[in-house]
């Protein structure tokens, strides 16, 4: 997943799952929450960095949650890149045999 885009501020995909983790360990009430979370992130994001990432990932979730998300958008949506596909080889029990007779372990 090194190749997925950083969006929001910089964060990469294994952040936002650590993200996600932290946020889902670190109680609510807690008042060094943001603190703890950034911790848990392996010292990458600072407690700063952390509370405005959830902030943004609220707004996110009313902006989704109150319907105003275009879908139309979504559905129209075409690939970015086209992959070359070569197609599949199916393995026959002819093949399993024949590597049975290898004896490879």
């Amino acid at each position: 997943m090194d190749d997925f885009p950083k969006m929001l501020f910089g964060w990469s995909w294994e952040e936002n799952k650590l993200f996600e983790l932290a946020l889902a360990a670190v109680d609510e009430e807690n008042p060094d929450r943001w603190q703890v979370v950034a911790s848990m992130l392996g010292g990458k994001k600072s407690a700063e960095d952390v509370q405005k990432h959830y902030a943004i990932l609220l707004e996110d979730l009313q902006f989704i949650e109150s319907g105003e998300l275009d879908h139309t958008l979504v559905e129209e949506a075409q690939a970015c890149v086209e992959v070359e596909r070569t197609p599949s080889v199916c393995w026959t029990e002819e093949d399993q045999k024949l590597l049975a007779q290898l004896n490879i372990n």
